[in-house]
């Protein structure tokens, strides 16, 4: 018999370590290989459903556009492909993952950071309670109705946002939440909408602004930065480029906060809604659901949710009026599936949020 020495004993008990790694690093990387295969698969369906989502956007544009009937085989009438294959296994990088990459989300911070850089731009913050009374005054001059505002802030904030409140921020209690989306204030403005208005409708603001008496230094930084958003082409896609890719659309946005910027800002892009949808023919006032899903979806994709015949609603998924990432976050979009589901999903939150604190408050401000 041979003795058992300490030596080879703890060299016994190495190799087993070692083929145990081994074993582990073979499995590993089988599993980092089942799912990337798995993930390809997927993304290259996902890729195809969103395609086919946007070209069939088109068409129905270009069919309003020619006043031509919109029929339901305009609509991608199937929902979205799910990932359904294995989880991803520790050790590969988000880098590697097919798909979109991660979109970085700015936070309140760096939006205030980039306008003191960029514009030496700090903004004038007051309590929630003055700036729904200036909100509030703002949206009924411009002829906003009570009933639309509130709705519109309860589905938005859950009935008690604040109007520096980022989306996914409002009302989570999580301190280290992240924002899901650069989205602030009562109607939850992007950033690329900030920089929208101000870019069409800025000339505008410095005229009310001078003429309601605020600073002239304050209104030559409005002016700096409506100068910025007008540097490149009146269309969503330059606008959103520049204000997702630069310091300086990053600092635009942070004029949401400001107790003389941001009602104009919130107030007009409720306006443009209803100016849009009344060009087209909706003379009646918007309800608050309707105002609200212009809001959500954008004016072209909303009014063709405001505009669309009772028999299509059940059928026509909710993916037909979203760009993949803001679908993709949104739990809203995927949790209600169709059109008349999103309908009464909206419909049922602004009845509930509205008997909220904030809601009731803005409410009484009017």
């Amino acid at each position: 018999m041979i003795p058992c020495t300490r030596r080879s004993f703890c060299e016994g008990l190495l190799a087993t370590a070692m083929a145990g790694i081994a074993t582990c690093a073979e499995a590993n990387s089988a599993a980092i290989e089942a799912y990337l295969r798995a993930r390809r698969a997927y993304e290259e369906v996902a890729t195809a459903y969103w395609q086919s989502v946007v070209d069939k956007r088109r068409v129905r544009f270009a069919k309003r556009r020619k006043g031509e009937a919109i029929v339901l085989e305009d609509y991608v009438l199937t929902q979205p492909p799910v990932y359904t294959g294995p989880p991803r296994p520790p050790g590969i990088p988000q880098s590697e993952v097919p798909g979109p990459p991660p979109e970085h989300i700015p936070t309140v911070a760096e939006f205030l950071k980039a306008a003191a850089e960029q514009y030496k731009f700090v903004p004038d913050r007051i309590g929630e309670a003055e700036f729904k009374r200036a909100y509030a005054k703002v949206a009924r001059e411009a002829g906003l109705t009570r009933d639309q505002a509130v709705r519109v802030y309860a589905f938005e904030t859950g009935g008690n946002g604040t109007y520096d409140g980022q989306s996914g921020i409002v009302g989570n209690s999580n301190k280290n939440a992240r924002p899901i989306s650069p989205a602030m204030g009562y109607n939850q403005l992007l950033t690329t909408n900030t920089v929208s208005l101000l870019a069409e409708h800025g000339d505008r603001f410095l005229t009310t602004l001078k003429a309601s008496g605020v600073a002239e230094q304050k209104t030559a930084v409005l002016k700096r930065m409506i100068d910025f958003t007008r540097t490149v082409p009146s269309s969503w896609s330059e606008q959103d480029k520049l204000a997702k890719t630069t310091d300086g659309g990053r600092g635009v946005h942070a004029a949401v906060l400001d107790r003389d910027f941001g009602p104009l800002l919130q107030t007009q892009k409720l306006l443009d809604s209803v100016e849009f949808a009344r060009v087209r023919g909706t003379k009646r006032p918007l309800t608050g659901a309707e105002l609200e899903l212009m809001n959500f979806t954008g004016d072209g994709n909303g009014y063709d949710l405001v505009t669309m015949p009772q028999e299509f609603r059940d059928k026509v998924p909710t993916s037909n009026f979203f760009q993949r990432g803001g679908y993709e976050r949104n739990p809203i979009a995927r949790r209600t599936g169709t059109v008349a589901g999103l309908f009464a999903s909206i419909d049922g939150k602004m009845d509930q949020a509205s008997q909220a604190r904030g809601a009731r408050e803005l409410a009484e401000a009017f």
